[in-house]
């Protein structure tokens, strides 16, 4: 069989797999460069109304040139297939380092503070605010430096417009503004997240971790947290001015810059500085007629809503009417759980983000769609479940889970524990007596 190729880049294997993509680890055959290759079902994203979110996403990646930032080479494309080449990054991600290493050292801790600084405010000054700041989306490459990656959530204000109104992010790393829907500065809110990133780089956890959504965004809103006792001075001064609760008040870029304990052993890195970076590549990989399609941004545009269910899809999935015994007599049941809750969805899903990531699992975020993953509990294998946000009525929200990966056994456990840190978003009938749970448990035991 041939070495398959697209373009002048040779293909190899599977290195990652996420919602709407694989990467594939491929060559460059006129240099012989390393690269990493996201490929992207055009007919997939275009059913789920991603392209304007994914291009817009390629567009700020090849806009931001940093030694600290993933570098994205070209888009190709097939008609099937969009081919996004990637700079191979060898070195894992820092959350790995700190999970299998725990705190790191002082200098270790501020090395990587300072690229994250460099990284973070060169976008700004590109007017590219990521959103999504955390250890999870820091990279290594093979000398040990930092690499920001998944632009996916960035903002690219329009003119005119100061102000961001979408709530993404991951809660215990995002600024109390943002959670407060009045509207946020992107530059001061990512601010805060390298506060958040410098806490955990130097004490192994996190400064705002509840299981409780309500009491982590009160503490978050107040800023309530405490530096342990071998935080350095210099550092504890620092992290004080940037976990300040008040925007108008939070440190700003230049002044962590002038910063005594941020200056020491600082060396500053040069930034790539192209003349024009060509976009054709992007609008061409995408220049389809049926690419024409309303837009679409992940962590809820602000007129993205959940799916509406119709008087038959209530039927379908009512309990007393449930058909699937029809369909799977014999085989083993999707075990597909169900719950309801009158919370608005923005909260219902970044209350199953906090409470997934406190359970140890990693998400990953569709519009009202999310997956979660992680090891079974025999560290053998992979256990997943997939989630999904329904409008029942208006106020009314359904949440579809169900198994992907892993035993049954440890899906029903897992689901138990799940719904028991959610009690605050979950709604249950105002009476009780006969009336069974609404938390409706579709499974085969």
């Amino acid at each position: 069989m041939g070495v398959r190729k697209v373009g002048k880049y040779e293909v190899g294997r599977t290195i990652g797999e996420g919602t709407f993509a694989k990467v594939k680890f491929a060559q460059n055959t006129e240099t012989g460069e390393s690269v990493a290759m996201k490929v992207l079902d055009r007919s997939t994203i275009i059913r789920h109304k991603m392209v304007d979110q994914i291009k817009r996403e390629i567009s700020i990646m090849k806009l931001v040139r940093h030694p600290y930032v993933v570098r994205l080479h070209e888009v190709l494309a097939s008609r099937a297939k969009i081919y996004i080449i990637l700079e191979f990054i060898t070195g894992g991600e820092l959350f790995d380092k700190i999970v299998h290493r725990g705190r790191l050292s002082e200098t270790e801790a501020r090395r990587y503070f300072q690229q994250l600084i460099d990284g973070v405010d060169y976008c700004h000054r590109k007017g590219v605010y990521h959103r999504d700041l955390k250890p999870e989306n820091l990279l290594l490459d093979s000398q040990g430096n930092l690499r920001i990656s998944d632009f996916g959530l960035s903002a690219l204000p329009e003119e005119g417009v100061s102000l961001l109104r979408t709530t993404c992010g991951t809660p215990n790393y995002v600024a109390p503004e943002v959670l407060s829907h009045k509207g946020y500065v992107g530059s001061v809110a990512d601010v805060w997240s390298c506060g958040v990133i410098l806490y955990v780089l130097l004490a192994g956890y996190l400064p705002f971790d509840e299981l409780d959504l309500t009491t982590l965004y009160n503490k978050i809103g107040k800023a309530e947290f405490s530096c342990p006792s071998w935080f350095p001075v210099g550092a504890k001064s620092l992290i004080y001015r940037i976990l300040d609760p008040n925007p108008q008040t939070r440190i700003r870029m230049d002044e962590i810059r002038d910063d005594e304990w941020f200056k020491r052993s600082y060396v500053p890195v040069r930034p790539i500085e192209y003349e024009d970076v060509n976009l054709d590549d992007v609008y061409a990989a995408f220049d389809d007629p049926e690419d024409q399609q309303p837009k679409a941004e992940q962590c809820g545009n602000e007129n993205m809503a959940p799916i509406t269910l119709n008087a038959f899809d209530l039927i379908i999935l009512s309990q007393g009417l449930n058909l699937a015994s029809m369909f799977d007599r014999g085989q083993d049941a999707k075990h597909q759980t169900r719950f309801l809750s009158t919370k608005p969805a923005k909260v219902v899903l970044s209350s199953m983000e906090v409470v997934a990531q406190s359970m140890g699992y990693k998400t990953h975020i569709r519009n009202y769609k999310m997956r979660m993953e992680g090891l079974s509990a025999n560290k053998t294998g992979l256990f997943s479940v997939i989630l999904e946000i329904f409008e029942v009525a208006p106020s009314f929200f359904m949440v579809d889970v169900q198994k992907a990966a892993g035993e049954t056994a440890e899906y029903l456990k897992f689901y138990k524990n799940f719904c028991s840190n959610l009690n605050d978003i979950i709604w249950k009938p105002p009476t009780s007596g006969s009336t069974k749970s609404w938390i409706t448990r579709n499974t085969k035991s």
